[in-house]
């Protein structure tokens, strides 16, 4: 299915400002909503979307560093392009640690501010790819069965069948099964494919004690 068309969501306290980056954006044919304090913003009840937020650093009530730490808070991982007439050096270092993509001063070209928001959207689209990619590994590590979950732990440790096999106490055969089962289950052509699903997935191997 073909991706959402991607929202640029404007949240600045200046409506000329407002204004002028809703031309820009929708220029090059990119929807934009504006809103005119992070509080409105909060409560739209938007940010799941694909897309990117240009935030004003210095708002009412709520700052723009403010807004970018309520979002991290409540899982809301809208890439953030930060715009600031008054920014300072320590001001930007901050918003780029807590995870902006961009921090640029008024007045700024048009092109960089476009190359930004260009960089925030791709983001967005990666980081949600990664998390459907692994909600889908979650699914199927769910769906195996106790037995071959305790298998799929040493596999992914590195145990060949016959050291699984000692330590399951079982056959030898057996692992051999319910490894194929796993295999099959979790869409992997080899180890280094479960190892890499485990590790998306927060999964640890097993460790002998």
């Amino acid at each position: 299915m073909k991706d959402a068309k991607p929202v640029v969501f404007i949240v600045d306290d200046d409506p000329s400002v407002r204004k002028s980056l809703e031309r820009l954006l929708q220029s090059v044919g990119l929807a934009a909503r504006s809103f005119d304090s992070a509080a409105h913003f909060l409560q739209s009840g938007h940010g799941q979307e694909t897309g990117c937020l240009v935030l004003d650093v210095r708002m009412p009530e709520i700052s723009g560093l403010e807004l970018q730490e309520k979002l991290t808070r409540a899982g809301i991982l809208l890439p953030v392009v930060f715009v600031s007439g008054h920014g300072t050096v320590p001001m930007s270092v901050r918003a780029m640690k807590a995870g902006a993509t961009d921090f640029l001063l008024k007045p700024f070209d048009e092109q960089d501010l476009l190359d930004a928001v260009y960089r925030a959207i791709e983001r967005c689209r990666q980081e949600r790819a990664q998390r459907e990619e692994t909600r889908g590994i979650e699914e199927k590590i769910r769906a195996l069965t106790p037995k071959e979950h305790e298998v799929f732990l040493w596999v992914i440790a590195g145990l060949p069948n016959k050291n699984i096999a000692d330590k399951l106490a079982t056959a030898e055969k057996t692992v051999k099964v319910h490894r194929a089962s796993i295999m099959k289950k979790m869409g992997a052509q080899s180890v280094a494919d479960l190892v890499r699903m485990a590790d998306s997935a927060g999964i640890r191997p097993a460790r002998a004690t």
